[in-house]
């Protein structure tokens, strides 16, 4: 029982980030997420968005859009396979995440003592 309380705090300070995070910047976690793998990796599929943030696919698609209706992130077809569609970032979403990544924004003690551990 004590792990889930641990769970249900971890929980609560990652709410509260999330909170914190989408009000300085707008966008929630998870499009934050994006951005920064895309930033990490140039470019990615649907499918490689949905592994490296742990999302379903219908959760992904709705990331996905978001991020694109504030003029994020855009599509673009493979060069080798036409059918492929891979999302890359916008200028707006370099600046951002570039923004985002120089600002700090309070974790709490709990999220800080595990991110330092």
């Amino acid at each position: 029982m004590d792990k889930l309380c641990k769970i249900r705090d971890i929980y609560r300070a990652i709410m509260n980030y999330e909170a914190n995070f989408q009000k300085h910047h707008g966008i929630c976690l998870n499009e934050g997420m994006l951005l920064c793998s895309l930033l990490e990796r140039q470019q990615l599929s649907s499918g490689e968005i949905a592994s490296l943030l742990g999302l379903t696919t219908s959760n992904t698609s709705k990331v996905i859009r978001s991020t694109e209706n504030k003029e994020l992130i855009s599509r673009r077809l493979g060069t080798h396979d036409k059918r492929q569609m891979y999302f890359v970032l916008t200028n707006k979403g370099k600046k951002l995440i570039t923004h985002i990544k120089g600002t700090e924004i309070a974790t709490g003690d709990l999220i800080d003592s595990i991110l330092c551990s």
